[in-house]
């Protein structure tokens, strides 16, 4: 298969090809090959989407015989077997222990068509159309979920306004000098602050496409009692950063907060499957039947790997995996930020990391570094206000071994570069 083939006939609108120019074939593991047999090892992780990398063995398994088994393939909302059977492992493995009280919804099986579901019921409950999204957020592509996101490149493909939505600060950079939540209340408090009260927040606790930007514990606390003092509902998006990635179930689960509703997708079936999952409190299920729909929005074989998922979230102990493979991440990139360039920024959590280069005020730099891990069998990726952070998002399954191999390239890399 020559490159040619998509350049001449798929839409420019296309991305991460053009970072990683080859024709990948296989998959396993923490490792991607292309079909010139040149194997790599994949700190990207399907942008977040494959926690337990490619080809989990455990779900691999499930799905043939599931198929074998002559297994519904489509569903629409109907009753299956496989629906059911991860609706009771979701409730008993992950919100019975976490005494978490949620309703499911299945919408479209992609993380912003779980966004836009959950800003509708929002309105709808609340019969206010405002919402606040913050500064540097990132939630999707279609029109509803793109209005609550914050960066000017996204944004400029959308060809119309984007209404109802109010943009606050999140604490990083400048806004991190600020009291954002005294902010926040008193735009709520002021009648003449001309901004509409909103039905609902809408964050990440940890802002990923942003640059990796956590959310300090105090602060997520701070904001769940500001929500509750206003009447308006905080919406967790958790599409990127949960199902393991910040080694609890949930990212929130830190600042032991309830979000009012939560968005799942990308790892919640464990394989890259689509799902996409809306968790709301039982008393806001004022849905009426097919008031929102989809024709995908019951995808049974991801409903399946999902199932193994859970069984796999427990059964090789991810919370501490990620720990331990936390403090290896963030005391090897210290220890290159020490070694080669102080004024290089680290911020992270569990197994989601950001190299940030905005400091050294050289755009060429993350470029070269970028070129240099793809040229030596490492995929890595960008984000941040100016794409100046390179994220890392291995699997969370991957070895300490590879872990290292990775890193050592990028400090070879951040070298070469520098």
């Amino acid at each position: 298969m020559e490159i040619e083939v998509f350049q001449q006939h798929e839409s420019e609108v296309r991305s991460y090809c053009r970072s990683f120019p080859t024709v990948f074939t296989t998959a396993k593991g923490s490792h991607i090959d292309a079909q010139d047999g040149t194997r790599y090892l994949d700190f990207f992780a399907g942008a977040g989407a494959l926690n337990y990398g490619h080809n989990p063995d455990a779900v691999v398994q499930r799905l043939l015989e599931y198929l074998q088994q002559g297994g519904i393939m489509h569903g629409l909302d109907m009753y299956t077997q496989a629906k059911g059977e991860f609706i009771t492992a979701f409730q008993q493995r992950i919100l019975e222990p976490r005494n978490l009280d949620y309703r499911m919804q299945f919408c479209g099986p992609t993380g912003t068509n779980a966004v836009e579901a959950a800003l509708k019921l929002a309105r709808k409950v609340k019969g206010r159309r405002n919402v606040f999204a913050f500064q540097g957020g990132f939630h999707g592509m279609t029109l509803g979920a793109l209005s609550c996101t914050g960066n000017k490149f996204n944004r400029g493909g959308a060809g119309t306004c984007m209404s109802d939505v109010t943009f606050m600060p999140f604490p990083f950079g400048p806004m991190a000098e600020i009291d954002t939540i005294a902010y926040i209340d008193a735009v709520l408090s002021d009648t003449s602050s001309g901004i509409e009260k909103p039905a609902a927040m809408l964050l990440e606790t940890i802002q990923a496409e942003g640059g990796v930007i956590v959310a300090p514990e105090q602060w997520l606390k701070d904001l769940r009692a500001l929500c509750d003092k206003h009447d308006i509902l905080m919406i967790v998006d958790d599409i990127q950063v949960g199902c393991g990635r910040t080694g609890n179930f949930f990212s929130f689960e830190r600042a032991g907060i309830v979000p009012d509703i939560v968005t799942l997708s990308k790892s919640i079936s464990a394989c890259g499957l689509p799902l996409a999952v809306v968790l709301l409190k039982p008393e806001l299920d004022k849905w009426q039947p097919g008031e929102h729909n989809g024709t995908f929005r019951g995808n049974q074989l991801a409903f399946v790997g999902a199932t193994v998922g859970l069984q796999l979230f427990e059964e090789l102990d991810i919370p501490t995996q990620v720990a331990e493979k936390s403090e290896l991440v963030q005391r090897e990139l210290a220890g290159m930020i020490e070694r080669l360039e102080p004024n290089i920024g680290l911020r992270g959590l569990g197994l989601i990391w950001g190299i940030d280069f905005t400091p050294l005020k050289n755009p060429q730099i993350i470029d070269r570094v970028t070129q240099y891990c793809f040229e030596h069998q490492l995929i890595v990726e960008t984000a941040g206000r100016q794409g100046q952070v390179i994220k890392l998002l291995p699997a969370l399954t991957t070895s300490k071994e590879e872990l290292s191999q990775g890193l050592g390239i990028i400090e070879q890399a951040v070298k070469q570069a520098l």
